[in-house]
């Protein structure tokens, strides 16, 4: 069994008019792209992990239509919650929708043989930013105002994806060879200095932490490390080439 992990999908076959493709040549043909490199490299006994923002579907029913196309693709494939997954439904639901090849991170963990699995989609935090890491314009219409109830917001949004984050961790198996967290938002930066994250992170003894959320990175910008003995690998697709990371 060997583990994988490729994040921000942004699926797009439940509404087609929402396509990645939009954004430029990088992501021309990314279903085909994902779909041809998964191929290449995964097995039906491997584990997928996909930290977040899967599909642009709005409701459960419509994101069915992506996860399907998922679930044809080979591998167990375990799910976290992104910033654009607006279509996560509550446990009950998510566990009679899913298809058969496809679990989900959400204030729990899951164990497959000697892995342990956990994690919590986090949010944007004041400790550090990856701007300068990132080709984008900034919009000048946003007002000062808005920008500080922003961060305030985000603030309380971040402490409470922490609680979250301990609560998953809590759960996983203590005697597991190997503890993986999937996080949606970076959980240190790309310096790797410490961290609120990465240190419940050191506490849990985390062998490794995978994440994605940015995009339009500089190539070869950021390729985080190892800090405190644990392995942190940024997997969002565009910056992968759209080709699945093995990480075990």
């Amino acid at each position: 069994m060997n583990v994988f992990v490729i994040s921000d999908l942004h699926l797009s076959y439940s509404v087609p008019e929402k396509s990645m493709e939009f954004f430029g040549d990088t992501w021309k043909n990314y279903h085909e792209k994902i779909k041809t490199n998964w191929l290449k490299k995964i097995k039906k006994e491997d584990i997928v992990l996909i930290p977040g923002d899967i599909c642009w579907a709005m409701k459960l029913k419509d994101a069915l239509v992506d996860l399907e196309e998922i679930n044809k693709l080979p591998g167990i494939k375990i799910i976290l919650k992104g910033n654009h997954d607006y279509w996560w439904a509550s446990n009950a639901k998510m566990i009679k929708a899913l298809p058969p090849s496809i679990k989900f991170i959400q204030n729990n963990s899951i164990n497959i043989g000697d892995v342990s699995i956990a994690g919590s989609r986090l949010w944007d935090t004041n400790e550090y930013n990856f701007d300068e890491y990132i080709d984008f314009k900034h919009n000048p219409n946003k007002k000062d105002l808005e920008e500080k109830i922003q961060k305030e917001l985000q603030e309380k949004i971040f402490l409470k994806e922490l609680e979250r984050l301990k609560s998953s961790l809590s759960q996983m198996n203590k005697n597991a060879k190997i503890k993986i967290v999937m996080t949606h938002y970076p959980p240190i930066s790309a310096t790797l200095k410490d961290s609120k994250v990465s240190k419940i992170l050191e506490e849990f003894n985390v062998d490794i932490c995978v994440f994605g959320h940015l995009h339009s990175v500089k190539k070869n910008a950021l390729n985080f490390g190892i800090k405190n003995k644990i392995k942190y690998i940024f997997a969002s697709c565009d910056y992968i080439d759209f080709d699945p990371i093995k990480i075990l």
